[in-house]
């Protein structure tokens, strides 16, 4: 390539979130293909964890495998610090990308809200919301240390326009993508980006088989019929807006969010 490449990230250490599978996965290992001097790979369970810092390792890049619950500080500021130690410097890229309704649940459609309880509404938010707070909260000091900073967090499309029997975490996504725009402002000075990428559906991993069955489904061809690109999202199609964010091509972006969901809503 003739010149510099906007993408490489200089050797930073990068904490990506939930990254034991699917979309956190793909964004760690691009981030490791791309120069990233080391990857911190959390996940709520480890052996998830250890198993994909050991695909970054055979990539010739340093990893470390962090356990932490995000929505617990103690643990984030405990994950953070192994990562420093194990990789010889802090996360100046940090990906929040652990979601859903938390570490112990699947995730689903919910009643209509006011058939539901307050008890079940903290799983949503401790998450979704309190989880980019703690780890903010823990990073950000370092990188205002190195006056270099990009924290990158995954919405939901459910939080810009809405989801009906989602509507907990519709708040709570709508409620990180809020943060990060104030964090912005508070942060840009000292050369930190903060920006969300709002998802749509993605795709699980499946067999050709099992996707082909899927497919055919009537279910899926009527919500499929509500995108513009007629797929689900890959965990490769975020994986490359993140890394665009984390990357010397972006820094003078922050305080945005950008939809990656193949039209399933557009931007205002």
């Amino acid at each position: 390539m003739i010149g510099n490449d906007p993408f490489d990230l200089q050797g930073r250490i990068a904490l990506v979130t939930g990254a034991g599978q699917g979309v956190g996965r793909g964004i760690a290992l691009t981030l490791a293909r791309h120069n990233a001097g080391g990857i911190a790979v959390n996940d709520f369970v480890l052996e998830r964890a250890e198993a994909v810092a050991g695909e970054i390792r055979a990539l010739g890049v340093k990893a470390a495998a962090v356990q932490a619950d995000v929505g617990d500080h103690a643990s984030v500021s405990a994950a953070f610090a192994k990562a420093k130690a194990e990789l010889g410097a802090p996360a100046t890229i940090l990906v929040n990308n652990a979601g859903n309704a938390g570490p112990n649940v699947t995730m689903g459609m919910s009643p209509p809200f006011w058939e539901t309880k307050p008890e079940e509404w903290d799983r949503f938010f401790r998450t979704n919301a309190t989880g980019v707070l703690n780890c903010c909260h823990v990073a950000v000091p370092d990188m205002v240390a190195a006056t270099f900073g990009r924290i990158i967090t995954i919405v939901s499309d459910a939080g810009r326009v809405g989801e009906q029997r989602l509507a907990v975490y519709s708040a709570a996504k709508a409620a990180a993508a809020g943060f990060i725009r104030a964090l912005a402002r508070e942060t840009g000075r000292y050369n930190i980006t903060c920006n969300a990428i709002s998802l749509s559906s993605i795709a699980h991993p499946m067999t050709e088989e099992e996707e082909a069955a899927f497919m055919a489904r009537d279910q899926v061809k009527a919500q499929l019929a509500r995108y513009a690109i007629r797929r689900y999202g890959k965990p490769d199609d975020v994986a490359l807006m993140a890394l665009l964010l984390a990357a010397p091509a972006s820094s003078w972006i922050t305080g945005q969010t950008y939809p990656v969901n193949g039209g399933y809503s557009f931007a205002q």
